[in-house]
């Protein structure tokens, strides 16, 4: 049976003071759910019988040590879930906390940096797409839309488990990557062609604000200007592309020449 109080500690970790405060966020359905249980500790699990029924065939790994699990009717579900459309299963997991040196990280490989987007949706789709182009670690401004964001969490897909999300401020990480020598690339309106430039398989590849693109403080340190050209040049076109799927073209340029 799923509490009063527990449906209002769910419904509260929609804000994101209440998410820093508790140490929670919430995921919800089989495949996320099911992806982030074999990477972060689950407080707590909340399921229908249809999905509790299915464990016992091995099909998701299910428990790890010190959660708390009620099985849930649908009605209960319906009542706590954050989605339009619940889907079997809500859980409660630890927010991580990534020990990772960045300065290692992208000297060695391909990290993305994130400056103000502020769209839950595109930053979870930002990090799906990491994840399928291999880059492990994002390094987000303060002022970029919080991960765990229930939003974001679904639109990962998954991809949490595998890459991780850090928060700094970035012109002084970029800063200290200039100075080992670290490449910075940044995409922008007024860059060069990506299809023309060098590109290597490490350094910190920065995408902007949805809006307004990258920020000065940032850009000061971004040592390649890219720019995916429109189709043909000199056709009149979109101003610009989305920041998911700019990022999309990019990495996928970046991993052709691996």
């Amino acid at each position: 049976m799923l509490s009063k109080n527990r449906i209002k500690l769910i419904r509260s970790l929609e804000l994101k003071k209440n998410r820093k405060e508790s140490g929670l966020f919430v995921a919800e359905g089989p495949k996320l759910v099911g992806e982030l249980l074999t990477a972060f500790p689950c407080a707590y699990l909340a399921a229908t019988s249809e999905w509790w029924s299915r464990q016992d065939k091995g099909h998701i790994f299910l428990k790890t040590n010190g959660t708390e699990t009620d099985e849930i009717t649908e009605e209960e579900l319906n009542r706590a879930s954050l989605l339009r459309a619940p889907q079997e299963v809500i859980a409660l997991f630890h927010t991580p906390e990534h020990q990772q040196d960045p300065i290692q990280s992208a000297g060695e490989n391909l990290c993305l940096a994130l400056d103000g987007v502020q769209d839950p949706g595109n930053l979870g789709t930002i990090v799906r797409l990491a994840d399928w182009f291999g880059i492990e670690d994002i390094f987000c401004s303060l002022s970029t839309a919080d991960v765990y964001n229930p939003k974001a969490v679904q639109a990962t897909m998954g991809a949490l488990a595998r890459v991780r999300v850090h928060y700094t401020v970035l012109p002084d990480l970029l800063s200290r990557a200039v100075g080992a020598g670290i490449p910075v690339y940044g995409t922008f309106l007024n860059g060069r062609n990506i299809y023309e430039q060098p590109l290597e398989q490490r350094g910190i590849l920065v995408m902007g604000n949805e809006g307004k693109g990258v920020g000065r403080e940032v850009e000061q340190w971004v040592t390649a200007r890219l720019y995916v050209p429109n189709y043909p040049a000199e056709r009149a076109t979109s101003e610009s592309l989305n920041v998911a799927i700019a990022t999309a073209i990019v990495c996928a340029e970046f991993r052709r020449r691996a």
